[in-house]
Parts: C-alpha cells; sequence; structure tokens
C-alpha cells in the first residue's frame, strides 16, 4: 500500500472516527503541604507547594459529604449526598459529622509531603475560592481519592480523566465503583451508618429529585446571563442551568478543559451531534 493512500486512510478514519482531544499534561508539584482551614472537605482543600504558594484543589473522580451548607447548592448537594448513602433520616448535622469524618482522614493521610498532579483545570464550585482538579499521591504512593472510598468515606462520583499512570478516564471510573462495592460489601465508614432496609425509598427519592430539577430547567432561559456561558470558567451549577445538561454531563464538560474552540465539545463522553448542535447555542469559549 502506498505512503499516499495510508495517509488518505488515516485521514478518512480520524473524520470518521473521532478521538476525544489529547488532555493536556499534568504539572507535578512535589513536597506539597496541607493547609488547615474551617471550610476544607474531605476532597477539597487548600494546599501549599515547594515555594510556599497556596493553592486549593479539588480531588478527581470522588464526593464526600459537605461539611456545611450555607448555600443553597451546598444544601441540595448535601441532601443528595444523604440520599446517596442511605443516612438522610439521621439528619443534617449526623451527614455534616461523616463529611467532617473524611476531613479529617485527609488531613491525617497527608501529615508529611506529598505530589499534587494538575493541569489547573477550573473547578469551580464556591464563589469564594478558586480551585482546580488534581490528583494527589500520599508519602506512601498511595492515591488520596481511592483511599477515601475505601475507607468508605466517599462516592465514586464527580469530574474524571487519565490519571498521571495513564489510566484512562471510564477505566478510572469503573475503579473507583469497585472500590466503592467493597467497602459497601464490608460496611465501613458511612456504610457502617446506612439503613439499608430504606436505602432503595431514598434513592428513588433522589432519582425524582434530580428528575424533577432537569424538568424545571425546561422552564429557565438557556443561559444564566443575556449572553452565552464560558465553557472554560463555567461552574457545575451554571452549566446544569442550561436545559439537557444534567450532573453527569456537567462533570464530562469540566473534565475535558479546557477547550480552544466550541467545536471540541464534540469529544466530551455522552455528547452526540444532536447534542452538541443544542448546547452549542448556549455555550462559547472566550
Amino acid at each position: 500500500m502506498s505512503p499516499r493512500l495510508l495517509i488518505t486512510l488515516a485521514c478518512l478514519a480520524a473524520a470518521l472516527f473521532p478521538t476525544q482531544g489529547a488532555e493536556n499534561p499534568f504539572t507535578k508539584m512535589e513536597n506539597c503541604l496541607y493547609s488547615k482551614s474551617d471550610w476544607s472537605d474531605g476532597d477539597s482543600f487548600p494546599i501549599k507547594d515547594a515555594t510556599g504558594k497556596e493553592i486549593t484543589i479539588r480531588l478527581y473522580g470522588i464526593d464526600c459529604i459537605e461539611t456545611q451548607s450555607s448555600e443553597d447548592s451546598d444544601a441540595r448537594r448535601l441532601l443528595q449526598q444523604q440520599r446517596y448513602f442511605g443516612i438522610h433520616e439521621q439528619g443534617r448535622d449526623f451527614a455534616i459529622a461523616r463529611g467532617r469524618d473524611a476531613t479529617a482522614f485527609t488531613a491525617t493521610s497527608l501529615e508529611k509531603p506529598f505530589t499534587v498532579h494538575t493541569t489547573f483545570a477550573d473547578a469551580r464550585g464556591d464563589a469564594r475560592f478558586k480551585r482546580v482538579y488534581a490528583f494527589v499521591t500520599t508519602a506512601n504512593g498511595e492515591d488520596l481519592g481511592t483511599l477515601l472510598i475505601k475507607a468508605g468515606l466517599a462516592r465514586a462520583f464527580g469530574v474524571y480523566r487519565s490519571t498521571p499512570e495513564g489510566v484512562s478516564h471510564d477505566e478510572l471510573r469503573q475503579r473507583l465503583s469497585d472500590l466503592e462495592l467493597q467497602a459497601l460489601r464490608r460496611g465501613i465508614g458511612i456504610w457502617a451508618k446506612t439503613n439499608w432496609d430504606k436505602l432503595p425509598e431514598e434513592r428513588r427519592q433522589l432519582r425524582k429529585e434530580l428528575a424533577d430539577l432537569d424538568e424545571a430547567k425546561g422552564n429557565l432561559p438557556a443561559a444564566t446571563n443575556s449572553g452565552k456561558i464560558d465553557i472554560n470558567k463555567a461552574s457545575r451549577a451554571e452549566l446544569m442551568s442550561i436545559k439537557g445538561i444534567g450532573e453527569i454531563t456537567a462533570n464530562n464538560i469540566i473534565g475535558a478543559r479546557p477547550y480552544k474552540k466550541i467545536d471540541d465539545l464534540r469529544n466530551v463522553p455522552g455528547i452526540g451531534e444532536k447534542s452538541y448542535l443544542k448546547l452549542s447555542v448556549s455555550l462559547e469559549v472566550r
């Protein structure tokens, strides 16, 4: 087969079967230190790099229970987490205490200098703090998110991307889900407090509440402002204000940042051509 024909076939394959855009390379930061704060969660907390600069990071792929619910978005997420773990009937304060268990676990796991891998992808969620998504490796060489799941202090949920070791987006999601199942089976961490008899009803309520939110979005304008939403900076809540974007899709959109052009949206898992055409009128790259 001639080189020219090979090139032609390769170009045709790329056009017919586009792959997800190349992800930005990680920046590796060693000898980082954990910074204590009164607002930290198990999955979101400030650190100091080797130069002393403070950065707030949000772990990829996991979700710990909120430690406060002063804002509407926090309160809604806390309720969803209570229903997911089957601990709603035990009350808000009980759930927040379980979130603080995760915070304490993270602080203990990061007592010694650790390593952070990040592309500085925007992880907005709290207007008070600029956060970036990251993977954290402890001094013992273990992934912090994995440890939290194994301890039963987090669920496998959130923004995913390939790991510094090359584990793919989808494989990471599945691995963390499998570890969550193991923690659930062992009844450790939050799962030790789950009301198993009521869990099916709690999760049914969770699905209903999320469906109601999706239905309500049908009566909202296409964007939170009069103009389009910046896909590189929008928070999860802002993305979910657009009809057709649920929490999983919003997480996938965030995980694929940054975008160089709006067409890159086609590479996001779960967004087909029809979805792209609908969403592209509400989103832009600034």
